[in-house]
């Protein structure tokens, strides 16, 4: 297996351009916590509609139907930070489900005005997850988070740092950039544009075509008794981003 990781991290340095099936988890990060002692769920579900069939790399998934739901369990250790935990499940064409590792994130968020103003925080995320989903076993990932409250508009962006290598925090630092646009309609949904943004190696930044750049038209809305929804149609904008994507997200606090 160690060979065939290497392999793998060989060759997709050589062929970055290939494209990688949707993520397990399709978010913008904003300053919603759960609550001091408070536990909750997110089931994330993403499936490609129209990818390429080719997998990235020797062991990779192809991303052409991919079907990923990952429950998220967290638990709010204070009014300003709160643990989590996603399991990564994956399914593909004329394949049973898979287990595809585990993740481990904290996030933090500065005391702020909740109904407008800006807010800040970071989240740090550590997993050790199959060859199916990565290259390399050990991933590690630092976000920044920053947001905008006025009137009925809401903007966030992330700032991301990734580490992908055979031990945490190993290998080169990848960048990029997700954010968020969205509007409070009167009947309390919110409704608006997501964008995520690879750039690349932080040594080699500028190939920005060769890197996947996918663009969501989202809804956010509350489905009452501690349920929320967020879902959207996801358009790939380069050869190397998946083509159609599906994403939901249902959220359970309790």
């Amino acid at each position: 297996m160690g060979k065939a990781r290497a392999l793998a991290a060989l060759l997709l340095l050589s062929a970055s351009s290939a494209a990688w099936a949707a993520p397990e988890e399709i978010q913008v990060y904003l300053d919603d916590l759960v609550g001091t002692g408070r536990f909750g769920t997110d089931v994330h579900n993403n499936y490609v509609v129209s990818g390429d069939s080719t997998p990235p790399y020797p062991g990779g998934e192809a991303p052409y139907h991919v079907y990923r739901l990952t429950p998220e369990f967290y638990y709010g250790l204070s009014d300003t930070l709160e643990l989590g935990l996603y399991a990564l499940t994956t399914r593909q064409p004329g394949r049973n489900p898979t287990y595809d590792g585990s993740k481990l994130r904290v996030k933090f968020i500065a005391p702020h005005d909740e109904t407008r103003g800006a807010f800040w925080g970071a989240n740090l995320e550590i997993g050790d997850t199959s060859l199916r989903v990565s290259p390399q076993p050990w991933g590690t990932e630092l976000k920044g988070i920053y947001g905008y409250r006025w009137s009925r508009w809401l903007f966030a962006a992330n700032l991301n740092l990734d580490w992908t290598s055979g031990r945490a925090f190993g290998g080169p630092v990848s960048l990029d950039v997700d954010s968020k646009l969205a509007y409070t309609t009167d009947a309390g949904c919110q409704l608006g544009f997501e964008s995520y943004n690879e750039l690349g190696e932080a040594s080699n930044l500028g190939h920005l075509n060769q890197n996947s750049e996918t663009l969501y038209a989202v809804v956010d809305t509350d489905l009452g008794k501690g349920m929320d929804l967020n879902a959207g149609i996801g358009r790939g904008l380069t050869t190397a981003s998946d083509r159609w994507i599906i994403k939901f997200i249902l959220g359970f606090h309790y």
